[in-house]
Order: structure tokens, then C-alpha cells, then sequence
């Protein structure tokens, strides 16, 4: 492999870890919001730092063991209502969807129902320690999309791992630079923040369709497909558009009345 073909392959598999690293990055800015707000920006460097050496570790074992994430662990047949195969990726794929969508639809419902932000913050404030082995294992979950992609990338797996752990930490070091910025953007628009939990509501179905797939589910006689990520981004696009278009038009409608009571 030439120069120019490495230094192309590096920028792809880069820009790759970046466009797939939004969800999780998103994750690790509401998520770090649960420790003690002296800790909270440690807790994302850490948190990003440890599972960015786990990545790294589980590129190597992926690569000497694929075989091993794919094999069959058990079957389901109810002919009917859920028929699948079972292997280590579809289920810690699936673990994680479901561990999405119960945060987002936890921290919706708080939301609704709590009248004192802060108090209820301070109340269901988690340990320093907790908050980074839940962004670790978050991240693990994230990893598998991330470096399967990177390895259909590369050649040769084995020769070129190292442009692969290269991208990684590039990609790790481009998260750590930006958590605190994105944390801090969603603490000064909390408006944002419910769209950031909505975001992470299609994050956990995406995650849910993906294990699905991998497991080849069937759910009343249904196949089950992947959301792919060109419509992810498109869903996430059309929110965010949605969003900004609201916040003008109640900004408009304010002013507006403002000038009819003076």
C-alpha cells in the first residue's frame, strides 16, 4: 500500500469514526450530567479515554476472532410471533438499544412531571465512577458499527490494523475535544436537550433494528431490517430543522407581542 493510498484510507476511516461517533457522543454529554458537576468534565475524558483504549483492544480481538462474535449462541422459533438466531454481536447490539431507549424515555419522563430541575438533578446525581463504566459500556456498544465498517474498508485486516488503531485515536481524541463543548451547548439550551433525548430515543430503535437484523428476526411472521444511517441522519436533519424553525417562530411570536403590550 502506497503513501497517498494510506494517507486516502486513514481519512476515510477518520471521517468515518466521526460521522458514527455523533450518537455516542451525544450519550456521553447528556449521560455525564448525572455526576458531580466538578466531575462531570473528568468524567467525560476519562469515560472517552478508557473505552477509547477498549476500542482498540476489541479492533485486535475482532480481527483474530470475527468467527467467534458471529457464531450462533441460541435460536428462538415461535412460529408466529419471534423467530431469530442469536449471535454475541446481535445481542450486545440489542443490549444496547434497550439500554438507549429506557435512558431516553426515563429522562423524557422526568421531564413532564418535575417542576424543580435542579433539585431533581442534584437528587438523582450518580457517582463519578458509575457515569464512566456506563459511557464505557455505551461505547463498546457503538464500537461494533464503527470498526466492522473500518475493517470492510481496509484491504487486508491484518496488515493494515495499525491505519485502523490510528483511526480510532484520532477519532477518540476528536471526541474528548468536543464533549465539553457539546455538554456545555446543552446546558445553556436546555430546549436542545429534549431534542437530544429524542435523538437518542431513534438511536436506541436504529440500535434495536440493527440487532435485529443481525440475528435475522422475525416478529409476527415479519423480517426485521436495519434503519440504515442515510436514514438516520435524514430523520436527525428534519428535527433539527424543526427545532430551529420553532425557536425563530416563538422568538417572532414573543417580540410580536411584546410590541402590541407596549
Amino acid at each position: 500500500m502506497g503513501i497517498i493510498e494510506i494517507v486516502m484510507t486513514l481519512g476515510m476511516l477518520v471521517l468515518l469514526q466521526a460521522v458514527l461517533g455523533f450518537d455516542n457522543l451525544l450519550y456521553i454529554s447528556l449521560e455525564s450530567k448525572r455526576a458531580p458537576e466538578s466531575q462531570q468534565s473528568s468524567v467525560r475524558k476519562w469515560g472517552i479515554g478508557i473505552a477509547v483504549g477498549l476500542r482498540v483492544i476489541l479492533l485486535l480481538l475482532l480481527i483474530k476472532m470475527i468467527s467467534a462474535f458471529q457464531a450462533v449462541w441460541f435460536t428462538i422459533s415461535w412460529n408466529g410471533f419471534i423467530e431469530g438466531s442469536f449471535n454475541l454481536h446481535s445481542i450486545i447490539v440489542l443490549i444496547g438499544g434497550v439500554f438507549i431507549l429506557y435512558t431516553a424515555m426515563k429522562e423524557i419522563f422526568h421531564m413532564t412531571v418535575v417542576d424543580d430541575f435542579e433539585s431533581e438533578v442534584k437528587r438523582d446525581s450518580s457517582s463519578a465512577k458509575s457515569v464512566i463504566a456506563k459511557i464505557v459500556f455505551m461505547n463498546a456498544v457503538f464500537s461494533f458499527d464503527s470498526i466492522l465498517s473500518a475493517i470492510a474498508l481496509v484491504d487486508d485486516p491484518n496488515r493494515d490494523y495499525w491505519i485502523m488503531g490510528i483511526a480510532i485515536l484520532s477519532g477518540g481524541a476528536l471526541m474528548i475535544w468536543l464533549a465539553d463543548g457539546v455538554s456545555t451547548f446543552l446546558q445553556k439550551n436546555r430546549m436542545y436537550e429534549v431534542l437530544g433525548l429524542f435523538i437518542l430515543f431513534v438511536v436506541g430503535i436504529m440500535l434495536l433494528t440493527e440487532g435485529g437484523e443481525l440475528a435475522g428476526m422475525k416478529l409476527f411472521g415479519n423480517e426485521i431490517h436495519a434503519m440504515s444511517k442515510t436514514t438516520f441522519y435524514f430523520v436527525i436533519t428534519i428535527m433539527l430543522l424543526t427545532e430551529v424553525v420553532q425557536t425563530r417562530y416563538k422568538k417572532k411570536l414573543l417580540a410580536s407581542q411584546k410590541n402590541k403590550s407596549s
